[in-house]
């Protein structure tokens, strides 16, 4: 009789199984079933930070053009967060900052210190760059921006995902944009109005997912028919391919994965690489 082991001789050629070798056999074992509903609201976070960097390129437009003014933006950027400040405290009744300790004295004082560090420098920001042609700062500005979108922290437990990475890259393209606008002033407002969308935003979002589910939802629906309206302005075309891309991250992808799902065919059994659950820390000794 044919036994499964390596250390004794068998009449038998060294790839022969009997079929007792295929009662073991399992399928899918780890495989996960997903809801419609639930990959949908997963995929807000995509869409959020679509919209952020799709608003983001907008101002800088904007500005660009002569049509918003760096203290209208400024203003309406600290106006906005102070409103997601106040929001942040009063979902979870300010828990997360008892948790943390931090004080709101504290977070004063760490705002009007960049913001002073931006200001003082938006005149080495603004002549940073005068040496690069403006196609190359165009370029380098939509790969770091591209950067930021594939290495932000949608959710996902991954080894790409690195949140300081992509915070980086998002901060580089905005120091690159901002040096092509007309004046320092324009540098300090987009650098800081980059740091709000890239850095502050994206920590309301987490927040609103974890605590309000659907105040989350509604907020994302807004915010991203508020960027289709601003590139409306810009390119019809382009607000009709942006809505297109929107709609197939949102609704698209996630039928197409849970119609994947059904094709999954996974086998496990004694082929398996062998796992080692002894705890042998006793020979580390």
């Amino acid at each position: 009789r044919w036994q499964k082991v390596l250390y004794e001789r068998q009449p038998f050629p060294d790839n022969y199984v009997d079929q007792r070798f295929l009662e073991e056999l399992r399928k899918n074992v780890h495989a996960r079933q997903y809801r419609y509903q639930a990959v949908v609201f997963q995929s807000g976070a995509v869409v959020q930070q679509l919209c952020s960097v799709c608003v983001f390129v907008l101002t800088w437009w904007y500005m660009d053009a002569g049509l918003l003014s760096p203290q209208g933006l400024f203003a309406a950027a600290l106006l906005s967060s102070l409103l997601g400040y106040v929001l942040f405290d009063a979902v979870d009744g300010g828990a997360g900052r008892w948790a943390s300790g931090r004080t709101r004295w504290a977070d004063l004082k760490s705002t009007l210190v960049f913001a002073a560090f931006t200001y003082g420098f938006s005149p080495v920001l603004k002549t940073l760059t005068e040496s690069i042609s403006t196609d190359t700062i165009y370029a380098m500005s939509a790969l770091m921006l591209l950067g930021h979108l594939i290495f932000f922290d949608y959710g996902a437990n991954a080894a790409i995902v690195s949140s300081t990475l992509s915070l980086n890259m998002a901060i580089f393209a905005s120091v690159c944009l901002a040096s092509r606008l007309p004046r320092s002033l324009h540098a300090f407002v987009m650098v800081t109005f980059a740091m709000q969308m890239f850095a502050l935003w994206p920590m309301l979002q987490k927040k609103l997912k974890a605590r309000t589910p659907r105040c989350y939802v509604a907020v994302t629906v807004l915010f991203a028919l508020a960027a289709l309206a601003a590139l409306a302005t810009v390119s019809s075309v382009g607000a009709v391919l942006f809505a297109s891309l929107l709609l197939a991250i949102s609704c698209l992808c996630p039928y197409c994965l849970i119609r994947l799902q059904l094709l999954k065919d996974n086998i496990h059994g004694p082929w398996d690489e062998a796992e080692i659950k002894e705890d042998l820390s006793r020979f580390l000794m």
